[in-house]
């Protein structure tokens, strides 16, 4: 279990992303029980050691992080990285997105009341939304959903950890997009 452990932890450690628990079952040549378990002893030793990093379950995967708490001791060597805070009107559309997606612009704008071109650019730049293919319907709108990195910012493992609001209050006439009705990327539609 150590080689498979210290393997996991290589691995991650390498990659700076997230990892897929599939992908580390596979690329180890085990199952998704074992991995698990391995991911598990590490987040204990680094807990218990007080490690300067850490593990986190990010969209059913693992990446190692640093603490939070030696942020302060990492700005000092990498200096300090300019991030502005979300405006309102940002932090709002993202929000319509994560509950929404995979939504239109139109949608957006429709529950917000008022233009979205800027904001949607903004969380583009931030990496935080993505374009997740375009609608079957005329003009072809763009659909937009979260990324991993907003699971990341937000310490969130999945979307569904998302804390639970009325989404009736907020949708009112925007129609849930269905499966059949988005094209594949690079598809051209009628």
């Amino acid at each position: 279990m150590d080689n498979l452990k210290y393997a996991v932890e290589g691995i991650l450690f390498a990659a700076g992303e997230p990892v897929k628990t599939a992908q580390l079952a596979a690329a180890l040549d085990t199952d998704i029980k074992s991995v698990n378990e391995a991911v598990r002893e590490l987040k204990d030793e680094y807990n218990t050691s007080k490690r300067g990093f850490a593990i986190i379950d990010i969209n059913e995967g693992y990446q190692i992080c640093s603490r939070p708490e030696y942020y302060a001791y990492i700005q000092v060597i990498l200096g300090e990285q300019r991030r502005q805070a979300l405006s309102n009107a940002a932090m709002e559309t993202l929000a319509i997105i994560a509950y929404k997606q995979p939504i239109t612009k139109s949608g957006i704008e429709y529950i917000r009341g008022i233009n979205s071109d800027g904001s949607v650019n903004r969380l583009i730049e931030r990496g935080l939304v993505e374009e997740r293919g375009r609608l079957n319907a005329p003009g072809r709108p763009i659909l937009y959903g979260t990324t991993v990195d907003f699971l990341r910012c937000f310490g969130l493992s999945t979307l569904s950890e998302l804390p639970e609001v009325n989404l009736e209050t907020i949708s009112n006439g925007v129609e849930d997009v269905k499966a059949e009705d988005i094209l594949p990327e690079g598809s051209e539609g009628t």
